[in-house]
C-alpha cells in the first residue's frame, strides 16, 4: 500500500510539472501571438516604403525644391478641408494620389498635376489624370499650383518623404535629356501615324525641325558642360516639328466657346474676324447664361424676371452676332446654361428667377427645408432650377423657341444639362449633398412610389428609383429640345461629363440614353485636363457608350487651363486618331497667341494645297494608289536614342531657323 501511495505521488509530482509546462508554454504561444499581431499592425499601419529625400543619388543638380504634402490618397474624414472638392483636395492643398486612390484624381480644373513614374516626372497635366501603375499623381492648387508650375516640368526628379509628408524636387542635366528624347519620340509616333493614314501627308517641314532637334540632342549628350544649352535648342525645333506635323484638315469641325463682352456693333465685328483668322469656323455664344440673356427677351418680360443682362441694356447684341457671323461664313450656336441660374444670391435681385419663383430653386437633401435658396458650394457657389418641374422646363423651352425663331442661330449647345453636381459616393454624406429634394419632385414621386425621397437612404432598391426618377427628368428636357429644334431643322448638341456613370452620379445625367434614343445631335464633352491619356480615356468612354451617328466634338480645356500649348496639339491629334468629328476650344477669352500660334502653323490653317481632307481609304488602297513614305525615324530601346534613316530618295525641304 505504502509503495502504491509513494508511486501515486510521483505520478501527480510529474503530471503537475508537466501541466505546468504547458500552461507556461501556452502563455508564451499567447503572447507571441498578441506580439506577431500588434507587429502586423504596426506594419500594416507603417507609411508607404519612404524614399529618402537626401542624400539624392545621381549628380548634376541644378536646382531643388520642397513643398508640404496636405494629404495622401484622401478619403472621407482624413483630408476634411477638401472633402466636399472633387478629388479631395482642397483649396491651396498640394495632395499626392496613389492607385489606391483608383484609376483617376478626381480632381476639377482648377488645378496642376504632374505625373511621375521611376521618380521621374513624365508629364505635366492639369486635372483629373490618370495614375500610373507603380508611379503616382502630384497634384496641387492655389498656391501648391503655384509652386509646381515653377519647380516641375518634363524631366524633374521627386523623391517623396513620407515622413515628413513633404515633395522634394531636383532639375538634374539628366532631366533636359530625357525631355527631350521623350519629345523626338513622341513626335516620331505623331509622323508615323499620318503617313500611314493619309496618302497626302507632307512631312517635309516636321522633318527638317526633327533632324535639328536630333542633332542638338546628341551635342547636348557629348558635351555635359552644355547639356542645358543643347537641350533647349533641341526642344525648341521639336516643338516646331511638332506644330508642323499636325496637317490641316478641311473638314474638321473647329469650334470655340464664346461668352460675349462687347458693346457696340464694331467691338463684335473685330471679335468675329479675330475667330475668322484664328481658322475657327463655329463660335458657340453664351447666349442665356446665370439665368440671364444677352438679348431683350419677351419671354423673361412675360415672366416677371429680369429680361436682359444689365450691361447689354438698351442693345440688341445677338442679332449683330448671327448677322455678322454669317457674312463671314462662321456659324454661331446658342450656348445655353440650361439648370443654372448663376451665383448672384437672389436675395438680392427682386427680378431673379429663384426669387419670382422660390419654389423653382434646387435643394439637397440636408437642406431640403431651407427657407432660403441654397447654393452649390463646389460650383462657384451658384443656384440651380429644378429641372423635374413642369414649369420649369416650359419657361426655358419658351425662352429656345424665341430665340430660335428670332435669331435663326445654326445650332443649340445644351450646358448645365443636369442637376447640381453632390460629392461621390464613395465619401461619407454622399445622400445628404444630394440634389433635387424640392417640394414638387418629393410630392410626384411620392405620389408615384409611396414613399418620401427624404426617407430614402443611399444603397437601396429606393435609391435607384429615385435616382432614375431625376435622371430621367434630365432626359425629357432633352428630348423636348429636339423636337422644337427639329421643327427649325437645326442640330442639337449638348456639353456632358465623360465618365458614363460618374456623371450619373454625381450630376444625375444619363447621357447614353440621349444617344440610344437619337434624343442628341452630337455630345461636346469636357475634356477637364491637360494630360493626353485622361483625354484618350474620357472621349473612349463617350465613344463606347454612344451611338456612331451621335457626333462626338471634345471641349478641351487646355488654353483655359493654362496648359503647355503643346498639351493642346496632343489632344487634337488625339481626337483625331480616335475618329470624332473635330474639337470645340475653351474658351475665347483665354485662346492667347501662344495656343493660336501653335494652331496656327499647320493644324488649323492649310499650309500646303494638298493637305485639306483627311483620306478615307484603306491602307490597303493606299497601296495600290501610292507608295507608302518611308519612316524617316527608328526608336531603338537599346541603344536608348533617336537615329535618322537614311533618305537618299527624298527631296527634304528646308525650313527657316
Amino acid at each position: 500500500m505504502k509503495k502504491f501511495i509513494a508511486l501515486m505521488s510521483v505520478i501527480m509530482i510529474i503530471f503537475t510539472l508537466f501541466a505546468t509546462g504547458l500552461s507556461a508554454d501556452a502563455k508564451g504561444k499567447k503572447d507571441r501571438v498578441k506580439k506577431d499581431k500588434q507587429k502586423a499592425e504596426k506594419i500594416q499601419q507603417k507609411e508607404p516604403e519612404e524614399t529618402p529625400a537626401v542624400p539624392v543619388p545621381f549628380e548634376g543638380i541644378l536646382s531643388q525644391s520642397s513643398y508640404k504634402i496636405s494629404s495622401i490618397d484622401p478619403v472621407s474624414g482624413v483630408n476634411v478641408s477638401g472633402s466636399f472638392y472633387p478629388g479631395g483636395r482642397g483649396a491651396n492643398q498640394l495632395v499626392v494620389y496613389t492607385q489606391k486612390n483608383g484609376l483617376r484624381t478626381g480632381t476639377n480644373e482648377f488645378g496642376a498635376e504632374a505625373i511621375v513614374i521611376d521618380n521621374t516626372v513624365v508629364q505635366i497635366s492639369g486635372a483629373d489624370s490618370i495614375i500610373p501603375k507603380g508611379g503616382l499623381v502630384i497634384s496641387g492648387h492655389g498656391r501648391a499650383k503655384t509652386w509646381m508650375n515653377e519647380n516641375l516640368t518634363v524631366g524633374t526628379k521627386i523623391f517623396v518623404d513620407y515622413k515628413n509628408m513633404t515633395i522634394n524636387s531636383y532639375l538634374t542635366n539628366d532631366s533636359f535629356i530625357f525631355a527631350t528624347k521623350e519629345k523626338i519620340k513622341e513626335i516620331d509616333q505623331m509622323m508615323r501615324y499620318y503617313k500611314d493614314n493619309d496618302i497626302y501627308y507632307d512631312d517635309s517641314l516636321a522633318h527638317n525641325y526633327i533632324t535639328k532637334a536630333l542633332d542638338n540632342l546628341k551635342r547636348a549628350n557629348r558635351h555635359p558642360e552644355d547639356t542645358q544649352k543643347y537641350s533647349s535648342m533641341a526642344i525648341t525645333s521639336a516643338n516646331k516639328a511638332m506644330q508642323y506635323a499636325l496637317p490641316y484638315y478641311k473638314n474638321e469641325f473647329k469650334g470655340v466657346w464664346l461668352r460675349p463682352t462687347e458693346k457696340t456693333p464694331e467691338d463684335i465685328e473685330k471679335t468675329l474676324d479675330r475667330v475668322k483668322k484664328y481658322g475657327i469656323e463655329t463660335v458657340f455664344l453664351e447666349t442665356y447664361y446665370q439665368g440671364k440673356t444677352i438679348f431683350p427677351s419677351e419671354t423673361f418680360a412675360k415672366y416677371g424676371v429680369q429680361p436682359q443682362r444689365p450691361e447689354f441694356i438698351g442693345f440688341d447684341p445677338l442679332k449683330i452676332w448671327v448677322e455678322e457671323a454669317h457674312k463671314r461664313n462662321l456659324k454661331i450656336y446658342i450656348w445655353f446654361e440650361t439648370f443654372y441660374a448663376g451665383n448672384e444670391n437672389p436675395m438680392n435681385n427682386p427680378m431673379n428667377v429663384i426669387s419670382v419663383y422660390p419654389k423653382w430653386a434646387n435643394v439637397t437633401k440636408m437642406k431640403y427645408n431651407s427657407p432660403t435658396p441654397v447654393a452649390s458650394l463646389s460650383e462657384h457657389n451658384g443656384y440651380f432650377i429644378d429641372p423635374a418641374n413642369p414649369e420649369v422646363q416650359t419657361y426655358l423651352l419658351t425662352l429656345l423657341e424665341e430665340i430660335i425663331t428670332k435669331y435663326k442661330p445654326d445650332g443649340i449647345n445644351l450646358d448645365y444639362i443636369r442637376y447640381p453636381q453632390c460629392i461621390s459616393a464613395k465619401f461619407a454624406g454622399y445622400d445628404l449633398s444630394n440634389w433635387g429634394y424640392t417640394e414638387y419632385a418629393r410630392n410626384e414621386f411620392k405620389s408615384a412610389m409611396n414613399i418620401d425621397p427624404v426617407d430614402i437612404k443611399y444603397g437601396t432598391p429606393q435609391w435607384d428609383d429615385w435616382a432614375k426618377y431625376r435622371q430621367n427628368k434630365v432626359t425629357s428636357f432633352v428630348f423636348k429640345t429636339k423636337q422644337l429644334a427639329s421643327k427649325y431643322n437645326i442640330p442639337v448638341t449638348a456639353v456632358i461629363f465623360p465618365d458614363r456613370f460618374k456623371s450619373m452620379e454625381v450630376k444625375m445625367q444619363d447621357w447614353k440614353t440621349w444617344s440610344d434614343n437619337n434624343y442628341i445631335d452630337g455630345f461636346t464633352p469636357l475634356i477637364l485636363t491637360c494630360d493626353k491619356d485622361t483625354a484618350v480615356y474620357l472621349i473612349n468612354d463617350i465613344r463606347v457608350n454612344s451611338k456612331p451617328n451621335t457626333k462626338i466634338y471634345p471641349g478641351l480645356f487646355v488654353a483655359f487651363m493654362n496648359g503647355n500649348p503643346d498639351d493642346l496639339l496632343r489632344q487634337l491629334h488625339e481626337s483625331r486618331k480616335l475618329k470624332t468629328a473635330g474639337i470645340v476650344l475653351f474658351d475665347f477669352a483665354h485662346l492667347d497667341s501662344k495656343y493660336t500660334n501653335v494652331l496656327l502653323t499647320n493644324a488649323f490653317t492649310p499650309s500646303t494645297p494638298s493637305q485639306t481632307t483627311l483620306s478615307k481609304q484603306s491602307t490597303q488602297n493606299k497601296k495600290d494608289t501610292k507608295e507608302k513614305k518611308k519612316r524617316k525615324f527608328l526608336f531603338f530601346k537599346k541603344k536608348g536614342e533617336l537615329t535618322s534613316a537614311p533618305q537618299t530618295d527624298m527631296n527634304v525641304k528646308k525650313a527657316s531657323n
